[in-house]
């Protein structure tokens, strides 16, 4: 196999990463979204890698930006793949500090980046969470809605920590429907 020549959306198995697609093109590596391992970035010569279906086969570099975001949607849907989401560039290296109204306790200091991926982790949950409803045969229509409006009253209290997010696009949105904070 010419391993130099996939595309995005070409699926491959990986002796070590397991099965994974294709989401980015660099000149000498490709970005694989891994199912057990998340996103990585591997040599186009890894001999590790094996086609598995031929999607999409191209010499030319490709942008990824759209592609990459319609791929994980599918990829959540289906597997549950959580995706990578920026932290907000003034938050990289902070820290979040909780202080006890009794000032002889010591503050708890957290790395903004751990609470961050905990709130990032808590959002591909729920997401996870509606898909199971929705895809659950044993629930009527009446209940899957009664379900959804619970969870998407659970976005609306996590619209706070959109502060964190560098792009709009990943903020929590809550039953008023894209209401900024």
């Amino acid at each position: 196999m010419n391993q130099t020549t996939l595309g995005i959306g070409t699926r491959l198995q990986h002796t070590q990463h397991g099965p994974g697609v294709i989401i980015g093109v660099k000149y000498a590596t490709y970005i694989i979204s891994f199912i057990n391992y998340g996103i990585k970035e591997i040599d186009k010569t890894d001999t590790h890698l094996e086609e598995i279906i031929a999607e999409n086969a191209t010499v030319e570099l490709e942008t990824t930006s759209d592609v990459e975001r319609s791929l994980l949607k599918i990829l959540r849907l289906w597997n549950g793949v959580s995706e990578v989401v920026p932290l907000g560039d003034k938050w990289k290296g902070g820290t979040m500090l909780l202080q006890a109204a009794d000032k002889t306790l010591k503050p708890k200091e957290i790395p903004i980046e751990d609470f961050f991926h905990k709130i990032v982790m808590l959002r591909d949950r729920l997401r996870v969470l509606e898909q199971n409803i929705n895809s659950n045969k044993k629930l009527s229509d009446e209940e899957k809605v009664n379900i959804q409006q619970y969870i998407t009253r659970c976005y609306g209290s996590l619209t706070t920590f959109n502060v964190l997010f560098k792009d709009k696009e990943d903020w929590f949105v809550g039953e008023k429907g894209g209401k900024e904070d």
